[in-house]
């Protein structure tokens, strides 16, 4: 079927959303990230050296923002062309900053219940609905799919 107009305009609206506190977000993004896996924290350098998340690190921002955006323009593209397609610069980084952090399969998945947990809130309960959790799932998957087969080429 495809991902559909909908699911790309149901991932732009809330995006908008998220555009408006990325500070918040990405905390509470970080946050949730080490609820779920609180092992997770030394896999991020930023967050290796503290005894709490850092409110005002800048790092945890960008981070939180590139995650965020590629998932968001992973809907557009998969909208678009039918896949998620990454610059190989950027593919070749994402894939070798993430096998040197030891990123396995069930650290993708901590992170997209992370993602759609910050979304929910962001969005809130009024506009939060299974379609706009599948868009963002599937954007998220796509992402991460194509993540996962440059770091396999990287360990090949």
């Amino acid at each position: 079927m495809g991902f559909t107009e909908k699911q790309e305009a149901l991932v732009k609206e809330s995006w908008e959303v998220l555009k408006q506190d990325i500070p918040r977000f990405s905390l509470l993004f970080f946050s949730l990230i080490l609820e779920i896996a609180p092992a997770a924290k030394n896999m991020f350098s930023f967050l290796r050296e503290s005894e709490e998340i850092p409110q005002n690190n800048p790092k945890l921002k960008a981070h939180a923002v590139k995650v965020f955006k590629m998932t968001c323009e992973s809907a557009i593209q998969l909208r678009e062309k039918g896949e998620v397609v990454v610059t190989d610069t950027t593919l070749k980084n994402l894939g070798n900053v993430h096998v040197k952090s030891g990123v396995l399969d069930p650290h993708f998945e901590v992170v997209k219940e992370a993602l759609l947990r910050t979304v929910k809130e962001a969005i809130g309960e009024g506009k939060w609905s299974e379609d706009m959790k599948s868009a963002w799932g599937e954007a998220y998957d796509q992402l991460a799919s194509a993540i996962k087969a440059e770091m396999n080429n990287i360990a090949a």
